[in-house]
């Protein structure tokens, strides 16, 4: 195990509007990560939403840049553990240790301890260890010899996994893939994306300097926890939450899959399209909300029947068709 953490400065300016200091994080995560908008975008979304998030991407897209980066704009603390095939839970979640001084255990907290954790490479440890985190991220607690004990507020997950390397690594089962409240793909930049990286690298861009980068607090957690109440607010029409619930009802029905979106998954679409459109500078959800969000929250929560993944059918491609035959509402 290797955790990082990054040390949380002290900041007590009172809250302004936390739609526009929240909306400004995309920008200040732009002054170190370029081209990944939508991503920066999940990420507040679920901060809002007290979500967890997985993050699927190759080597070298930014994904733990992306986390520092917006840890250090919102100014919380954040740590990362590299999980790996013999990483013990008590690695994570922290042990009982015995200080002879005081001929007493102690509580000794692991990494998850923090407000935003980066657990890299969440696939390459056991099921034993990953279960580790299912405590924490559905309660907000960790319980040590039958003692629960709370974690900070906020607390996110941003684990990543990579799509293309298999060999080595352990299937996320689905109790905890329907525990993230969003999978965000990190797709590889665009070829000017890409050149505006090197010309940043090219004029002494440092990663592991963020400071350096111009990258500074624009949200305080007052300004999330007023972002959270308003989000949570925003009105929704009984024909818009009908909508909701016959998106994820489709997926159940469909002929390509054999496990569809629970309930579960349906309260989670709700919430991330109430945030999404509190985002947005609207008081309400449309469809388009839903549809938006319909895809970063429900393609992990469904699982393809072998023989149709083998014709190419992907919980993408079935959430496109169950978005083209559902009834919009008006």
């Amino acid at each position: 195990m290797s955790p990082t953490a990054t040390r949380r400065r002290t900041n007590t300016r009172p809250a302004a509007d936390p739609r526009s200091a929240l909306g400004a994080l995309r920008a200040e995560v732009g002054k170190a990560v370029v081209g990944q908008d939508a991503v920066v975008t999940g990420l507040v979304i679920a901060l809002l939403c007290r979500g967890h998030v997985l993050l699927e991407g190759v080597p070298g897209v930014a994904k733990t840049l992306l986390v520092r980066s917006l840890a250090a704009a919102l100014d919380v603390e954040t740590k990362r553990v590299q999980f790996t095939p013999d990483l013990m839970p008590s690695d994570v979640t922290g042990s009982l240790v015995y200080d002879a001084r005081t001929a007493r255990f102690e509580f000794r907290p692991g990494p998850v301890f923090t407000n935003l954790l980066l657990a890299d490479e969440i696939n390459r440890t056991p099921p034993k260890t990953q279960a580790a985190l299912l405590e924490a991220m559905e309660e907000r607690q960790v319980s040590v010899e039958g003692e629960p004990r709370p974690l900070p507020d906020p607390f996110v997950v941003a684990a990543t996994q990579n799509p293309v390397e298999y060999e080595g690594t352990y299937a996320l089962p689905e109790a905890q893939l329907d525990r993230f409240l969003l999978k965000l793909t990190v797709a590889l930049p665009s070829r000017d994306d890409e050149i505006a990286i090197l010309r940043r690298h090219d004029e002494g861009f440092d990663p592991r300097d963020l400071a350096a980068a111009g990258v500074a607090v624009v949200a305080t957690l007052q300004d999330l926890a007023a972002g959270r109440a308003a989000a949570a607010a925003t009105a929704v029409t009984p024909d818009v939450i009908g909508y909701v619930v016959d998106l994820c009802r489709a997926t159940r029905s469909s002929a390509a899959v054999s496990l569809g979106v629970s309930p579960r998954g349906a309260t989670a679409l709700l919430a991330t399209s109430k945030a999404w459109a509190w985002l947005s500078g609207r008081d309400y959800v449309t469809p388009d909300d839903v549809k938006a969000l319909a895809r970063p929250t429900l393609r992990h929560r469904m699982a393809v029947r072998p023989e149709a993944e083998l014709d190419g059918v992907t919980p993408d491609g079935v959430l496109d068709t169950v978005l083209a035959t559902t009834t919009v509402p008006r």
